[in-house]
């Protein structure tokens, strides 16, 4: 089975990656991941709206902080830090709509919270997307605290 759209594997407990599909559902079990976080609101037209039932028949624990792509907020990222903060010894898959919204909150994870450095991890969200001028700002003002 494919891989969902735009995945990265980050380690081997952390992935994210795009929608992933009904189908694709079996292949992020066998994969191991015991949490989905999904950053889609459930308006957004590829947010598959039985995805807590997906999840639930996988035994995969399953979390929606709905991000809305043209005003990511400094609160979905708090909330999403808490998350994954009290899953560390957690396998995690974070997904959006195109891995976009993801890599740029699995990038501020690695850098504010698991101390890794920005230059040196970048290149995962870079190798999906270039932030536009919305949310760079966003990831600017979260790395300047």
């Amino acid at each position: 089975m494919d891989e969902p759209l735009n995945f990265t594997r980050i380690s081997p407990r952390l992935g994210c990656c795009g929608q992933p599909t009904r189908e694709q559902w079996d292949w992020i079990a066998a994969q191991g991941y015991q949490t989905v976080i999904n950053l889609l609101p459930a308006s957004s037209p590829t947010d598959l709206p039985d995805e807590n039932d997906l999840a639930a028949a996988r035994a995969i624990e399953y979390i929606n902080i709905p991000v809305v792509w043209t005003t990511p907020a400094a609160e979905d990222l708090a909330s999403f830090f808490e998350a994954m903060e009290a899953r560390r010894q957690k396998t995690v898959l974070v997904h959006c709509a195109l891995n976009y919204r993801a890599s740029a909150f699995v990038f501020l994870w690695r850098v504010l919270r698991c101390g890794e450095e920005a230059e040196q991890v970048q290149w995962d969200m870079f190798s999906v997307w270039e932030p536009d001028e919305t949310w760079q700002a966003f990831i600017d003002a979260a790395l300047a605290g």
